[in-house]
């Protein structure tokens, strides 16, 4: 049932969670009521914070201790808005569904939750006539998934190309511009509290795969969950693809791929190589930044911190106060919409290019093996290099083949390198990444 208007009871608004962003959340909406108020056109009381454990010191955040409470089941019961950012798969789930059944709209950060079971959400949401806002799961405060929903609803969305993961971008800025090690970038990257005493769910991918699950399903109007995402971390970078990016004038950057086909949508998380002309290439440290190709908006950039406690907080007021003026003025904002029903394309699929640096021998011949290699699985090559490395009187003559390759389907260009590593004149492969952004 869509909210009725309701210009003079407060609108009641119920935290699950007090931790970083919790807290920030819970101080900003009490420092600036006043400007609350007058932004919704009505009052907002909060009326319980859910926590895990009672009786610890929470006197920093400047409210009643009374509000504090662990029965975060009875306090759903009671709210017009439910904020979740306890995070996680369970309770978080279960305690949406039951605040959105008892008519509450829903503010979430939660990426997890939305990667794996996003579309039941969006129904439960539209069922019970609710809104469900959550603008802070993908990118911090930038403001991005209103502008996907609803600015560009009238428009057909092409490509989503971003750095979504603070971390990764931190350590791969440093590994490029200091030259440190992965190693040593990390430990920066935790000294600055940028990453997690455990960085894998970073490192891995993990994180910036479900936001990309997100941002397609958002995008494409479609199903896309977390498992659905190829996933590639960056663990593997070298100090030798930095190198090679740089000898192409490129970067290397952690990229959520989000690509929508003729024959479907394809959905990818890996390290790639792209030219320092791009928009995404001045991205710095561990700044947050979504390419977003579109048929009649075009290009557009968004930038900004994604994540922290202050800069998620911001997202979460923002979809508070949306959510909010929805329950003062009656109505709702607009729902989600997986109409599409795109199939999800297989990593093969993923038309892509290829950076790759060989160690072959020096020897006539070697370039027309390595290039029917290339002829054999259809993959047409844009740029050859052959750079010669200094040997001795015991060793044979070596050069470093440096190709680019023209875009082809990952698989054809899997099958490739596989080949390649077949070869008698190739001794091994220096440095291995696709190229995007071009």
């Amino acid at each position: 049932m869509t909210p009725e208007p309701s210009p003079t009871r407060p609108v009641r608004v119920a935290l699950l969670g007090a931790g970083v962003v919790g807290g920030a959340v819970a101080r900003l909406l009490t420092e600036h009521a006043d400007d609350m108020r007058a932004r919704v056109g009505g009052s907002l009381e909060i009326v319980g914070i859910a926590v895990r454990r009672a009786g610890r010191d929470r006197s920093d955040l400047g409210l009643d201790p009374s509000l504090f409470t662990t029965d975060a089941d009875e306090l759903v019961t009671r709210a017009d808005v439910v904020v979740e950012v306890i995070g996680g798969i369970e309770p978080a789930r279960s305690l949406i569904l039951r605040a959105m059944e008892h008519g509450a709209s829903v503010v979430t950060a939660n990426k997890a939750l939305l990667a794996e079971d996003g579309p039941t959400l969006y129904d439960a949401a539209a069922e019970h006539g609710v809104d469900l806002y959550y603008e802070a799961a993908v990118a911090g405060a930038i403001p991005l998934l209103r502008p996907l929903r609803e600015s560009l609803a009238g428009d057909e969305v092409r490509t989503v190309l971003g750095i979504v993961n603070g971390t990764t971008n931190y350590v791969l800025d440093k590994m490029d511009t200091t030259g440190a090690g992965f190693a040593d970038a990390v430990e920066q990257a935790q000294a600055l509290g940028y990453a997690e005493a455990d960085p894998t769910a970073d490192v891995e991918g993990f994180d910036a795969a479900a936001k990309a699950a997100i941002l397609a399903s958002l995008a494409f109007h479609t199903r896309v969950s977390g498992v659905d995402v190829h996933r590639e971390g960056i663990t593997e970078v070298t100090a030798a693809d930095i190198a090679a990016a740089r000898e192409m004038d490129c970067v290397v950057k952690l990229l959520a791929i989000c690509e929508r086909t003729d024959a479907g949508v394809s959905v990818r998380v890996h390290p790639a190589m792209i030219p320092r002309s791009h928009p995404l290439a001045g991205v710095r440290e561990a700044f947050n930044a979504v390419f977003v190709e579109a048929d009649a908006a075009g290009q557009l950039m968004f930038y900004g911190r994604g994540a922290g406690g202050d800069p998620t907080a911001s997202a979460v007021l923002g979809d508070i106060v949306a959510v909010a003026r929805h329950r003062v003025g009656g109505g709702l904002g607009p729902g989600e919409s997986t109409y599409a029903d795109l199939p999800v394309l297989e990593m093969g699929q993923a038309v892509t290019r290829y950076h790759i640096s060989l160690d072959v021998e020096d020897r006539s011949g070697v370039l027309a093996q390595v290039a029917a290699a290339f002829a054999e699985h259809d993959v047409s090559i844009e740029t050859v290099r052959q750079q010669l490395v200094p040997g001795t009187a015991s060793q044979s003559a070596r050069a470093n083949l440096i190709i680019v390759t023209h875009t082809a389907t990952d698989a054809a260009l899997s099958s490739t390198v596989e080949r390649l590593r077949t070869l008698d004149v190739v001794r091994g492969v220096n440095s291995l990444m696709r190229v995007e952004g071009s």
